[in-house]
């Protein structure tokens, strides 16, 4: 019997209730109990066929108490269903609050993503779980996910209310019961269809459910009725056969969102770095909530430290630097973009001037891939040749990647491996032609051609500048009359305020900076000599939002910040004390290990360990320790003593564990995509 919403009922003095926990707010795939199957909405669907089970009395659905669920609320008023509303993520409370509506002795589970549940199943489950008077009875695996059922006496359900504490078990509902019922009753299919899946919780599932209902033509059809389906026409089943039974039950909300990223966004992000398949195949995190100091917290609430990359290199005063962001809120409140330009721009120009005395002017943009085009073309413009001699990682630009055109190995070891230029226009080959670390003689070469006009190249990568090495190239660049570009996107104060070419007394015609001037900030900066930058005027170098002003302000108090805190200094020698856990930790389990890059941005290889797997290993076993952490750390002075002392102590039970089992993990076996070292960590 289905009572009308809101109505006066008469009460119930036993039988069995039937409890639908559903919401919009779905990571995976939001609003899927809406989803239409072939005419009808997948929950009302659910709700139809569970109506027709023999055993059911009545009728519940548990929704969240949120506005985002007033829609959901709306459509079970008009459907003339019963509803509750309680906490989203208390799923437990939610659905004892549900079986409070209803004095019923017992009580049947079903989740708003089985559309296709067995009316007849139900009641197999509900007799078998009564006639052992048992205190749990489910459906076994051996059913494809989709038909699940759970049975409990309704005072089993209160007890697990009241007593359980484990987020997990307030999430789930049902696992503190499974864990303390005495006596389980468990339902098997005669035949094992356990690989098989006709669930609601991606949209592959959607493919799959419509096919189902189009063979049948109608919404009758039995768990057996599937099943032989299955067997039948599997080829009706291929959409979601990839999808591992009951993920998401493990799966954190961060790895959803970023399933369901990849969906809609092309490769799942923005940033090749931040790729959840660049750390782990699965159980990375993906996403955050909120970060401060080195402190890291996930979208379940998890918090780690961060021993990695730091927002890929770009808060070298750790997340969320108050004076930066005070800076920040006080141009929100002022306002951040108008007709008019921002006067932070000049104050910043000429500060980086300041700060290097050989520049006279500046422009900004908010990547560093940005900088280095707008380098670039300066430099063309500037030497009126069009070739250009490249040396480390500069952007993802066409005419950087160019250089993969005549041959697609040819940024291997600036970049990634096998990197195809598919989109770049086949014109620009032989434009770009890259040149090794310290190799004068083929920067020499290159440069007999005539026609190279800019040579753009990393200060330092993963090995110091060799005796003569940059002087030389500064010595060859101008008898050759090229723009000398050095790339400081990346080492730019993290050894001194400034460029690292100073440290080496080498001063190029442009420097681009980015990632630490504005402390996680978008801002990045091309400085370079007068005579040169006014090239910017000859060609068009623009972009509307190159002018706002959150970047400038918050460069000029990161800048401020940086030099009260002696922060590039202190950074370089955290990053020496990190280098030196590495080799005492090494040492301590017997390991030998390689330590390249500059110290503020180091990372390490175990001799005779496959890069990728000791990567994998790392990451995963530090994640399990609340870490973010492998084989590479971008220094922040949030890494305090206190820090990199309990750092020292997991990693080396982490190392030391690895050792003992040479065979690491099998996560590389599972060949995620492009989740190579940057040639510049290698």
């Amino acid at each position: 019997m289905i009572e009308p919403p809101h109505s006066e009922t008469r009460p119930v003095t036993g039988g069995v209730t039937g409890i639908v926990q559903a919401r919009l707010g779905s990571v995976r795939f939001p609003r899927k109990v809406l989803a239409d199957l072939n005419g009808m909405p997948a929950l009302r669907m659910l709700l139809t066929r569970l109506q027709r089970a023999e055993t059911i009395d009545r009728i519940v659905v548990a929704i969240p108490d949120t506005s985002s669920n007033d829609l959901l609320a709306a459509e079970l008023l008009n459907w003339g269903y019963e509803f509750v509303r309680g906490s989203e993520t208390d799923v437990l409370s939610r659905f004892a609050l549900a079986a409070q509506m209803t004095p019923s002795d017992t009580v049947v589970r079903i989740t708003g993503d089985c559309p296709f549940i067995d009316p007849a199943l139900v009641d197999k489950v509900v007799r078998q779980t009564d006639r052992a008077g048992a205190q749990y009875g489910r459906t076994s695996e051996s059913f494809p996910d989709g038909f699940d059922v759970e049975v409990v006496p309704v005072q089993r359900l209160f007890e697990a209310r009241d007593n359980a504490v484990d987020p997990v078990d307030r999430e789930h509902v049902m696992p503190w019961i499974r864990r303390h019922a005495a006596t389980t009753v468990e339902v098997a299919s005669s035949v094992d269809a356990s690989t098989g899946r006709v669930t609601l919780d991606e949209p592959e599932d959607l493919v799959v459910l419509r096919a189902v209902v189009r063979h049948f033509g109608h919404d009758r059809f039995t768990a057996s009725d599937v099943i032989q389906l299955m067997s039948e026409r599997p080829l009706l089943f291929d959409a979601n056969r990839h999808f591992r039974r009951n993920e998401g039950a493990t799966m954190s909300t961060g790895e959803k969102l970023w399933r369901r990223a990849k969906g809609v966004i092309p490769g799942g992000n923005m940033l090749l770095s931040k790729r959840a398949e660049q750390f782990l195949p699965n159980g990375w995190p993906a996403y955050f909530s909120k970060a401060k100091g080195c402190e890291v917290w996930d979208l379940d609430g998890r918090k780690y430290l961060d021993l990695s990359l730091m927002g890929v290199g770009t808060n070298i005063l750790g997340y969320g630097y108050p004076k930066v962001d005070e800076a920040v809120r006080m141009v929100i409140d002022q306002g951040n973009l108008s007709t008019l330009n921002c006067p932070e721009e000049v104050a910043l120009a000429e500060r980086l001037c300041e700060i290097h005395p050989w520049a006279d002017m500046a422009k900004f943009a908010r990547s560093g891939g940005e900088a280095c085009a707008i380098a670039v073309r300066i430099g063309r413009a500037a030497s009126a040749k069009p070739a250009v001699a490249i040396c480390g990682y500069h952007g993802w630009h066409d005419w950087y990647l160019s250089a993969n055109l005549a041959d697609d190995a040819a940024l291997d070891g600036h970049l990634l491996p096998g990197l195809t230029p598919n989109g770049v226009p086949r014109q620009l080959q032989g434009l770009t032609r890259p040149f090794y670390f310290n190799d004068l003689d083929a920067l020499r070469e290159i440069l007999s051609a005539g026609d190279v006009g800019v040579v753009m190249m990393e200060v330092e990568r993963s090995t110091p500048p060799a005796p003569g090495f940059l002087e030389g190239v500064r010595e060859l660049t101008s008898q050759h009359g090229c723009v000398l570009i050095f790339d400081e996107c990346t080492s730019g104060f993290r050894r001194n305020l400034g460029g690292l070419h100073m440290v080496y007394g080498v001063y190029p015609d442009v420097a681009t900076f980015g990632k630490t001037i504005g402390n996680g900030y978008a801002i990045t900066a091309v400085i370079g000599r007068r005579e040169v930058m006014v090239s910017a005027e000859s060609t068009f170098i623009s972009s509307t939002f190159w002018t706002e002003r959150i970047g400038p302000a918050a460069a000029l108090a990161a800048i401020a910040a940086m030099e009260q805190e002696e922060a590039p200094q202190r950074v370089h020698e955290i990053g020496g004390e990190i280098r030196q856990i590495w080799e005492d930790v090494a040492s301590d389990v017997g390991l030998s290990i390689a330590i390249a890059g500059i110290p503020a941005l180091s990372g390490f290889t175990v001799d005779g360990w496959d890069a990728l797997s000791t990567k994998y290993g790392l990451l995963r076993r530090m994640l399990d320790r609340a870490y973010l952490s492998g084989p590479a750390v971008y220094a922040s002075i949030a890494h305090t003593q206190e820090v990199l002392e309990a750092y020292r102590v997991v990693l080396g039970d982490v190392l030391r564990q690895m050792a003992m089992d040479p065979s690491l993990t099998d996560e590389a076996s599972t060949g995620a995509p492009g989740a190579g070292a940057f040639g510049r960590l290698a």
